[in-house]
């Protein structure tokens, strides 16, 4: 556990800024007028001067790129992976002639970036083109379709007649095998086929329906003749495709909405390639050791809570009274709003970041419908804060499950978490500086940043009391234990439903925000690692305080605002921008071992 005693970190706020990356950084942030209603127009060009060599070029990659899938607009087509790689390759080719030295510091992590980016791109390719072969069997009319709409991207006028006459075909096709599905007469090809690949493929058939719909439409009601041969035809196989995707799920998938949770491990390979993309230099193994050495620490803060609220060491019993404060639903905004309102009264008194003046004001409150709370059982933040809480038509138990583990004290890191200093504040100034890095974004800076100052305000006495730090540890034990169920499933360890009951057991979580947290976990649209990016990115980010802040090379106030002003990238790249001592070249890896003393 990172957890260095600060008491004397106060008196390094003002701590002597000695190298010119740092004095570059603090020139940037000084004057810029955020403590106005306007910025300082001059600083801000000075600001832009010190700009990326890279900038125009990341935001061309990325422009073309969107460009291709605009282009190519029909899922998993092979043409655009065609087209991916050889941009990517091309992008390789010019940055291996590229004189890596006379790029400026912000050049060179740009270029580390890019050439890291661009690996794991091709390597994604690689990895979709295998799903794609493993869904082919139950979506064998795929080519059938892509054609007809990349003929008419292609400028292709259909055939009217021909045009029926393909309509009718893939109809029959696609009847065919939803009839063979539901007779059971699929078994061989079904008996390879997981929930999760089945439901990838009902999804992928779901966006064929909608490529299909968009290529009739665009000469229906247009040409006579063909608004003529194609109309029932065309409606016809639509049906068909929504009736097959239907069946899929409930023969072979997972209806959404369902108690059940699935899920596909990627397997050891699997996550040394993308611990690799995110620059983390340990194994899933010692990942998991250091989320089991954490958890322990917080088993024994949560019993010394336990005992100041009478319950001696049963810290359980403890937290289900802590449950059982739940606010009634009306009053849950109020409850959000002066959260949010002490957690910046707190950062403005005990630590030291620019908050701009407009970012305080635009935040806003949104509830979350009851659908979106069966994958998110708990807060999403940003700009708008979107609060899971019981809503009419949620069956009681779900609404009762919802307050308790949705309570103000649980709320103590979930709203700072979300706002201020959390993800808002992220998102503003994503938005205003280095915003050509969000090509590069990763959970382990985006969640990492919002859990480090769950460490930074738990360390400063952000909790009021047992009960507070209860609901805190609730979620550091949450973060720990996303770290050992995620990486365990992917090591085929443990089952999805295993990892619901841990997260009960073992963390104290409601059973239906366990498996609300789970399915989103294995069924989003998440990266394999997005859960350990939470703690693990926290974790960074501390250590990176003690390396910077502690040791006095800058203030704290530099570091933060540096950090954020720097836009999106792996933590282990934050460290290589401050610190100057990080000799950089065309090949730099980042092997930066942040939590060895966990190992030990």
């Amino acid at each position: 556990m990172l957890r260095l005693c600060i008491v004397t970190c106060v008196m390094l706020l003002l701590g002597a800024i000695t190298h010119t990356m740092h004095a570059q950084v603090v020139a940037a942030v000084a004057g810029t007028g955020w403590e106005q209603e306007s910025p300082n127009l001059g600083a801000l060009v000075g600001f832009t001067r010190q700009q990326s060599d890279l900038r125009v070029a990341i935001e061309r990659y990325e422009a073309d790129r969107a460009a291709l899938y605009r282009r190519y607009d029909v899922r998993y087509s092979p043409v655009l992976r065609d087209h991916l790689r050889d941009l990517y390759r091309g992008w390789q080719r010019q940055m291996i002639d590229l004189d890596f030295s006379t790029l400026n510091r912000e050049g060179q992590i740009d270029f580390i970036l890019l050439r890291n980016r661009v690996e794991f791109e091709l390597a994604m390719l690689d990895e979709e083109e295998q799903a794609v072969d493993a869904m082919a069997p139950l979506v064998p009319f795929a080519d059938a379709i892509r054609l007809l709409q990349e003929n008419r991207r292609n400028g292709e006028r259909p055939a009217p007649r021909e045009s029926a006459g393909s309509l009718t075909t893939l109809s029959r096709q696609v009847s065919a095998l939803d009839e063979a599905l539901r007779a059971g007469g699929m078994n061989p090809i079904a008996g390879r086929v997981n929930p999760v690949l089945a439901n990838r493929a009902a999804d992928w058939i779901m966006s064929l329906h909608g490529t299909l719909t968009n290529w009739h439409a665009f000469a229906s009601g247009y040409d006579p003749l063909f608004t003529w041969w194609t109309a029932d035809p065309a409606e016809s196989a639509l049906e068909s495709l929504s009736r097959y995707a239907r069946s899929i799920r409930d023969a072979l998938g997972q209806t959404p909405g369902a108690e059940v949770v699935v899920g596909q491990p990627i397997g050891e390979a699997g996550l040394r390639a993308h611990l690799r993309h995110e620059m983390i230099p340990y194994s899933a193994d010692e990942l998991i050791l250091i989320a089991e050495r954490e958890f322990a620490w917080m088993e024994e803060e949560l019993r010394l809570a336990a005992r100041e609220m009478g319950f001696g060491d049963d810290w359980r019993a403890a937290q289900e009274a802590v449950k059982e404060l739940a606010v009634p639903p009306g009053d849950k905004p109020g409850v959000i709003v002066d959260l949010a309102q002490q957690s910046e009264r707190f950062v403005s008194e005990r630590a030291r970041i620019t908050v701009p003046p407009l970012a305080r004001r635009i935040w806003r409150i949104e509830m979350m419908s009851p659908e979106d709370q069966l994958v998110n059982p708990f807060f999403r933040g940003g700009e708008v804060l979107s609060v899971s809480y019981p809503t009419n038509t949620m069956p009681h138990e779900a609404k009762r499950m919802s307050m308790r583990g949705n309570n103000p004290h649980f709320n103590r890191a979930t709203v700072h978490h979300e706002l201020i200093p959390g993800h808002h504040l992220q998102s503003f100034m994503n938005e205003r500086f280095n915003g050509h890095r969000d090509l590069f974004t990763t959970p382990f800076w985006r969640e990492g940043w919002a859990l480090y100052w769950e460490i930074l305000l738990w360390e400063r006495g952000f909790p009021r009391g047992p009960e507070d730090r209860i609901g805190m540890l609730f979620w550091r034990m949450h973060r720990a234990a996303r770290i050992i169920f995620s990486l365990s499933f992917h090591l085929e360890r443990m089952t999805p439903q295993e990892a619901v009951d841990f997260l009960v057991d073992r963390v104290g979580h409601e059973r239906a925000n366990a498996e609300a947290e789970v399915r989103r976990s294995f069924e989003g649209n998440y990266s394999p690692l997005y859960q350990v990016g939470y703690m693990i990115g926290g974790m960074q980010f501390r250590a990176l305080y003690d390396e910077l802040v502690v040791s006095g090379q800058m203030s704290e106030q530099a570091f933060h605002d540096a950090v954020l002003q720097g836009g999106q990238m792996t933590v282990s790249m934050v460290r290589a921008r401050l610190s100057d001592g990080i000799a950089l070249t065309a090949l730099y890896r980042a092997e930066w071992r942040f939590a060895d003393e966990l190992m030990r």
